[in-house]
């Protein structure tokens, strides 16, 4: 389901946020399905049970999952999934971007590729 990399630069609280953000945007997480209790996920990523809360906390703050007093978190309704998936999409976005952009990576060659992923639009 998720894993960590722990020799990345992404801290692992953020690794587990954008994991479940990318499961529920590939739709292996759908509206309403349950996650993991914190102790089940803590112990299945051999990480702090507090690092867990944090990021369940900070997916329901982004409206991305819900709780329920007694019965755990679960996926929210779509639309504040995809404002959510949007969002994060668009951080990892802006950090490739200012990277290229600090390394001398010229701005002509970002937007052909961009072209190129999203099919040059023809004037009419």
């Amino acid at each position: 389901m998720l894993q960590i990399d722990y020799k990345s630069g992404i801290s692992i609280c953020d690794q587990i946020v954008n994991g479940f953000i990318r499961l529920i945007a590939i739709g292996v997480l759908k509206t309403d399905d349950a996650l993991p209790s914190v102790r089940q996920m803590a112990l299945k990523l051999s990480v702090n049970p507090n690092t867990i809360q944090k990021a369940y906390t900070l997916l329901e703050e982004r409206g991305v999952i819900y709780s329920v007093k007694g019965k755990g978190s679960f996926v929210a309704n779509g639309d504040n999934t995809k404002s959510a998936i949007f969002n994060n999409e668009q951080e990892k976005l802006k950090q490739v971007l200012s990277s290229a952009k600090s390394v001398g990576y010229p701005k002509e060659e970002i937007l052909a590729l961009i072209d190129e992923i999203y099919g040059k639009e023809r004037d009419l």
